[in-house]
C-alpha cells in the first residue's frame, strides 16, 4: 500500500486544515498502518483531581486514527468517525505528556477500523484503550 504523508506532511495538514488543534499534537513516527502521536499534556487537559480528562484522551485517539488513515490514504478532510469504544484503565499522571501507539487493523474502501493504547509517558501500562471506526468519503 505504502505511505503517502510522512510526520512533517501530516504536520502541516493539521497546522492548515485544523489549526485550531494543531498544536495539541506532536506526530512522533508514521509507519505501514500505524502512528504514534504525543500530545503534550496542559492545564486545559485536566479534570478535578490531578489527571487527564476523558474527553482530551479520547481527542487523542481520534486524532491518531485519523491521521494513521490519512497517512495511507492521503489528504481526505471529510473521513469522519462513525464509532468509539474506550476502556479507561489507569489514571493518567498529570505531569507527564500522554502518548498513543495506533495501529489500523483494517483500511478498506469505506470504512477503517483502528486500535490504539494510551500511555503516561515513562509508563508501561496503558491507561486507556480505544477502538475507533472512520467512515472514508467517497472519490468524485
Amino acid at each position: 500500500m505504502g505511505i503517502l504523508m510522512d510526520e512533517a506532511a501530516l504536520t502541516r495538514f493539521l497546522q492548515t486544515d485544523f489549526p485550531q488543534t494543531a498544536d495539541d499534537f506532536v506526530i512522533e513516527r508514521v509507519g505501514e498502518l500505524s502512528i504514534s502521536v504525543r500530545m503534550p499534556v496542559a492545564e486545559r487537559h485536566l479534570r478535578p483531581g490531578g489527571t487527564v480528562s476523558g474527553p482530551s484522551m479520547f481527542a487523542l485517539a481520534d486524532v491518531s486514527v485519523y491521521l494513521a488513515i490519512l497517512a495511507m490514504i492521503g489528504p481526505k478532510a471529510l473521513a469522519v468517525t462513525t464509532n468509539c469504544s474506550i476502556d479507561f484503565m489507569r489514571k493518567p499522571e498529570a505531569g507527564r505528556d500522554l502518548l498513543c501507539e495506533c495501529r489500523l487493523l483494517k483500511l478498506g474502501r469505506v470504512l477503517a477500523v483502528g486500535e490504539c493504547l494510551l500511555f503516561s509517558e515513562g509508563t508501561d501500562a496503558p491507561v486507556a484503550r480505544a477502538s475507533l471506526t472512520y467512515s472514508i468519503p467517497p472519490e468524485r
